[in-house]
């Protein structure tokens, strides 16, 4: 039988070979993968924008995840390990734009007003809508605009995002019925600000326009001029 030092030290050994030796395979899996799979920074947004292209150029029905994968290059199950469908590719992200909504409102503080948070949530969402992104945004609108089955998947988008707003008020002390009525207009108020974001004579910032919005809701909240 071995002595406790004499267990130690091999097991200490057996630990030092073990370690060797998964990392001898693991660099071996990866060199074998890197040889397999073609897998290249970027291939997200090539993906986006090559759907963009076609659903414009032929049509978002005639189109197909093989053709929006060949158009970049790749295959279609590539284009699979990125997006569940090809609906999604213009969807996608939205998980992204709710959590800046609840970090806005969080950021916001317990005691500011229920409106105070919205705006906040609002405001954190901003930088999602650059100005590099404003024709990327107003490609895409122009897509699911013709499309019935896609604008209602937006509708559904914002209908999300109101939900986890009211929830996200709700956790803040705001009452139930003034939660869900804040962040419905919120999000209408967002939606409003899009809209005139992806005007094609409009250059103002997306934070800009989502401000004199929700000015525009408060004053007709308060009955002010």
């Amino acid at each position: 039988m071995l002595k406790p030092s004499e267990r130690g030290k091999r097991c200490q050994s057996l630990t030092s070979v073990t370690a060797v030796t998964v990392a001898a395979m693991s660099a071996a899996v990866i060199t074998r993968l890197a040889g397999m799979v073609r897998w290249e920074p970027g291939t997200r947004e090539r993906l986006q924008a090559a759907a963009i292209d076609l659903y414009i150029g032929r049509g978002y029905d005639r189109t197909t995840a093989a053709d929006i994968a060949q158009a970049v290059g790749l295959t279609e199950r590539t284009f699979f390990r990125h997006f569940a469908d090809k609906r999604e590719v213009l969807f996608s992200g939205q998980e992204l734009l709710e959590q800046a909504f609840l970090d806005g409102v969080a950021a916001a503080g317990a005691d500011a007003s229920p409106l105070e948070m919205v705006e906040s949530a609002l405001s954190a969402a901003a930088p999602f809508f650059s100005a590099e992104r404003r024709d990327h945004s107003r490609r895409r609108q122009r897509i699911i605009s013709e499309n019935p089955a896609l604008q209602e998947r937006e509708l559904l988008k914002l209908a999300g995002l109101a939900t986890a707003l009211a929830s996200a008020l709700r956790s803040q002390g705001v009452p139930e019925a003034t939660a869900t009525l804040a962040a419905e207009s919120g999000v209408t108020g967002f939606g409003v600000a899009f809209g005139k974001w992806i005007a094609e004579s409009e250059e103002r910032s997306f934070l800009d326009i989502e401000r004199e919005v929700l000015g525009e809701l408060v004053a007709m909240a308060t009955g002010a001029t």
